[in-house]
């Protein structure tokens, strides 16, 4: 398995690290043609704004999106999962539409209310994994094929509807490598 790290801007460096500990071809993904080099793809957390704007630029969309209608699986984290949701703010956004989520950009407050926090989450065992919000997208609603993996103060941080695997947080900047196991759970399913 190779997977790809959307490497635009933001903390793709953190999610290849990470992947690496694990014993996986992680590479930066700098150019659409790129994709069609990977299993997987990683689209990190960042500046939302920015990166929506370099997607355009260097006309990521139509890969992007090309790639999930494959069935290929894509994580998206922070800014990830703005750019990967069909909705902010309860508006449809022109994007990449991946996930029936409606979200709101830096909900969880500025940079000084940055917080970690354990929180539960069944899928990834007992333990409750330590997350890092950092500038964190509030998840506002869900469509009913979104399975709901954790929660954070009553509402959604941790989504998968199909292929597409969503954080508002950051697991890439905490040593657990939990959450990028399930994602590669997804990469192995995929590959069968």
């Amino acid at each position: 398995m190779k997977v790809g790290v959307l490497a635009l801007q933001g903390a793709f460096r953190e999610h290849i690290r990470m992947l690496q500990s694990l014993g996986v071809d992680a590479v930066e993904v700098r150019l659409p043609e790129e994709i069609d080099e990977v299993d997987g793809l990683i689209i990190p957390g960042g500046e939302s704004t920015t990166m929506r704007k370099l997607m355009a630029d260097y006309r990521f969309v139509d890969t992007v999106k090309e790639f999930a209608a494959a069935g290929k699986p894509i994580f998206g984290t922070c800014a990830g999962l703005i750019v990967m949701a069909d909705r902010v703010n309860g508006r449809e956004q022109d994007l990449l539409n991946l996930i029936d989520l409606d979200v709101e950009r830096n909900a969880y407050g500025r940079q000084l209310e940055s917080r970690e926090v354990d929180i539960p989450c069944e899928a990834l065992g007992d333990e409750p994994f330590h997350a890092v919000f950092i500038r964190a997208p509030r998840i506002r609603g869900s469509g009913p094929a979104v399975e709901k993996l954790a929660l954070y103060q009553g509402e959604v941080v941790l989504a998968r509807q199909n292929n597409i695997l969503v954080a508002a947080f950051h697991p890439e900047l905490t040593g657990d490598a939990r959450v990028h196991k399930l994602f590669l759970q997804m990469l192995a399913r995929k590959a069968r």
